[in-house]
């Protein structure tokens, strides 16, 4: 009877891994930088997501100005153009 529980000769996944990953340096270091760029990518959208949750409603500072702007220009005439005089 053995008491000592046997490993598989196939290893686990963190075994897989490593051998795939981190075996060669350049492998390792692509590796690394794709996850940070993918990652960097990940919490932009999801802080982009939560911004919009949250500001449902609001017009951002660059879409009052553009409102306000316009609104103030609607009232003056085209230039260049006579009133009727009636």
């Amino acid at each position: 009877m053995d008491s000592v529980p046997r490993r598989s000769r196939g290893g686990g996944v963190f075994e897989s891994l490593y051998k795939v990953l981190m075996r060669r340096n350049s492998v390792y270091v692509t590796f690394i930088i794709a996850g940070a760029f993918l990652g960097e990518r990940a919490v932009d959208y999801g802080v982009h997501k939560i911004w919009e949750h949250n500001n449902v409603g609001i017009h951002s500072c660059t879409s009052t100005i553009h409102f306000l702007l316009q609104k103030r220009y609607e009232d003056i005439p085209v230039l260049g153009q006579r009133q009727s005089e009636e």
